[in-house]
This record gives structure tokens, sequence and C-alpha cells, in this order.
């Protein structure tokens, strides 16, 4: 997650993740951040053992700081946190899972979600890839879509 733009990146599904497959994970993200990666300064991560050296190479090569966040601290990386718990609570709890392919579709239809429909009180209301719209005059018309089979609603105005 970018902090100040609160936009989320959902790096991959694994059923057994391990160091080499996160390292490949990490160097998809610098190829997929581009040019955009040299406004980073650093990465928030845990001391999971799957974070090897490997990893942190991906982002030091960028001029990337790595911070691990302190032992049984979940509120060291609160961003993080409340995003996975709100999968967990939104989808991930009212959804059952039928293979490995509906298991990566899930995450990704909510990260686009996340970013492109739900608003941030951080950024006033506003989404991480889209600025705020002005208010519009007159008789609105409200069009709801639902994603995810109804589990998740998005809302649009059209005047």
């Amino acid at each position: 997650m970018e902090i100040g733009t609160r936009r989320v990146h959902v790096l991959g599904v694994t059923e057994h993740p391990t160091g080499p497959w996160a390292a490949q994970q990490a160097r998809n993200l610098m190829i997929e951040l581009g040019d955009r990666a040299q406004g980073f300064r650093f990465l928030i991560r845990d001391r999971d053992t799957k974070f090897t050296a490997t990893f942190d190479e991906a982002f030091t090569a960028a001029g990337i700081r790595i911070l691990k966040s302190p032992p049984r601290a979940p509120r060291a990386n609160a961003f993080a946190e409340r995003w996975i718990g709100g999968l967990r609570r939104e989808l991930l709890d009212r959804l059952l899972i039928v293979n490995a392919r509906h298991l990566r579709r899930v995450p990704a239809a909510y990260e686009t979600h996340f970013n492109e429909h739900q608003p941030h009180r951080s950024l006033s209301q506003a989404v991480p890839l889209r600025a705020l719209s002005d208010p519009v005059e007159g008789d609105i018309k409200v069009i709801r879509r639902d994603r995810l089979g109804g589990l998740i609603h998005e809302y649009v105005q059209v005047a």
C-alpha cells in the first residue's frame, strides 16, 4: 500500500509462499511501478522468513530503504492491517472460495474497487486513482453496480 495515496497493489496469491516467490513478486512490483518507484523512500514489512535478502534487494536497488516492523506489533503497519481486515470482513468471511483461480480473482476485484471506487477520509473522500469530482447541480441519477455477486456495491452519479 502506498501510504500517501492509499493505493493498494495485490502482488500475487499462492498456497505456499516461499522466499523466491516473494522476491519475484517484489521484482514484478518494481517493474509495474517503473519511474514512479523513485518517489518511494521506505518499504515497511514484517519479519517473516519469506522476505529474504533477495526480496530486499529488489527495493534497495531503487534506493528504497527497508523498515522492519517490530515483532508482535500489528499497529506498526496499521494501514496494511486495516486493508487486510477489510478484505477479510467484506469478502473472504462471506464468500466460499472454490479454487485457486477464484482466489486470485477475488483480491484483484477488491483491489480495483478499493483503488477506483472506495472513498477515503484521509483523501477528503476521493479515491486513490481518481480525484474528487465537482458536485453536480440539478437532477442526479445514481447507478449502482454490483461486484463479486453483489458483495460490493459501487455507486456512480449520472447527470
